[in-house]
């Protein structure tokens, strides 16, 4: 298992990292997730031993392993430019960390397996194992191309088992599918998934594409600025978000946030005709800001909220509606492909069930342990 303690990172004054903590149970598949200079990569180069934090702890197994170099961590990384050596073939570059890690300097020089036992034993054993990462991962056609012959996807499968060759105790993977189209990547995820079952090591991927993170993982550990947002399961990281911050960035379509005001004589808002429910023991705020993804907002005749249509956006199976409330604040709606909406400038009544309404608090974006339901009458 790999914990991070406490790990903070700066660069001259520039603070990245502050007080990042994760563990990273034996065998799952961890996502970091993030936007763009969030600190994700850089929490991983740490992991990897490519950088040091300034304070904190990294973990192996209860060892701390700040100070130790990759190789002697054991662990395998995946770039997004795929590093690999234009000059050797796929075969080469698949066995060039086996060669690196058990072969003398003397063994590697080419043609000396003709005369020494010992480099022919090595690179028989090499070509064995070579062999059978390349037939796991449907390259071994590819072995004897160089880079500059292969497409994409197969330089991510070359990169890929140029890792997988050594063994290691986890794999540390850095936005491997950017560089791939849209088609591409989404074959590229399901044979990710794939080799870490069959492998059964951690894995630890790092990308800004949520729906590689929630696809793939067990667990999605939400990064912004330089902060660990949430740490969970991607059904609870969509379904609970912790604060208002991890609500917003979580999500194929962005979350309607709306200010409201339950203080009495003071509703207003789309959710004015709406009562909050809580638990006795939790104080109700003067105001709050509701969160409602626009899957959960749905046109129905005699919806609770109410608003006026703007634009619209045919997406093949949805209809996304663009709409204003009275207040002026801003909504987003789904319904179905074949939807017809009215024509803008319309009053949509819009429905939604009260367990997919989030509640946060308006000041510290909290979330709140409470929910709406249409007012008594």
């Amino acid at each position: 298992m790999m914990a991070l303690r406490e790990v903070t990172r700066r660069f001259g004054e520039t603070a990245v990292l502050h007080g990042i903590s994760l563990e990273v149970a034996e065998g799952s598949f961890t996502s970091l997730l993030g936007p763009s200079g969030c600190g994700k990569s850089t929490t991983l180069r740490i992991m990897a031993g490519l950088d040091r934090p300034t304070t904190g702890r990294v973990l192996m197994d209860g060892r701390d392993v700040a100070e130790l170099t990759p190789a002697e961590r054991n662990v395998a990384m995946v770039f997004q430019s795929y590093a690999l050596y234009p000059h050797l073939t796929v075969a080469q570059n698949i066995a060039l960390p086996l060669a690196m890690r058990r072969m003398s300097r003397l063994e590697r020089l080419p043609g000396l397996d003709r005369l020494l036992p010992s480099a022919r034993a090595k690179r028989a054993d090499q070509a064995r194992r070579v062999a059978s990462i390349a037939e796991m991962l449907g390259i071994e056609d590819l072995l004897q191309r160089k880079p500059g012959q292969l497409s994409g996807g197969q330089k991510q499968r070359v990169a890929v088992g140029r890792a997988l060759v050594r063994d290691p105790s986890i794999f540390l993977l850095d936005e491997p599918l950017s560089n791939l189209d849209a088609t591409l990547r989404v074959q590229m995820r399901a044979e990710l998934a794939a080799l870490h079952r069959r492998t059964e090591k951690s894995f630890v991927y790092v990308t800004h594409d949520q729906v590689e993170a929630m696809s793939m993982s067990d667990r999605v550990a939400v990064v912004l600025g330089g902060r660990i947002a949430q740490v969970g399961a991607p059904r609870d990281l969509y379904e609970r978000p912790e604060n208002r911050a991890v609500a917003a960035f979580i999500g194929a379509q962005p979350i309607n946030l709306l200010d409201v005001a339950f203080a009495p004589g003071e509703s207003s808002g789309p959710f004015a005709a709406l009562a909050p429910r809580t638990a006795s023991t939790t104080p109700l705020p003067a105001r709050a800001t509701v969160g409602i993804r626009p899957e959960h907002l749905v046109p129905a005749p005699g919806g609770a909220v109410r608003a006026r249509l703007e634009a619209v956006e045919y997406l093949g199976a949805e209809v996304l509606l663009h709409l204003r409330a009275d207040d002026g604040q801003a909504l987003r709606a789904l319904a179905p492909g074949d939807y017809a909406p009215p024509a803008p400038g319309s009053e949509i009544a819009l429905a939604f069930e009260p367990r997919h309404v989030h509640v946060f608090d308006a000041t510290s974006g909290a979330r709140l342990a409470l929910g709406l339901e249409r007012a008594a009458a």
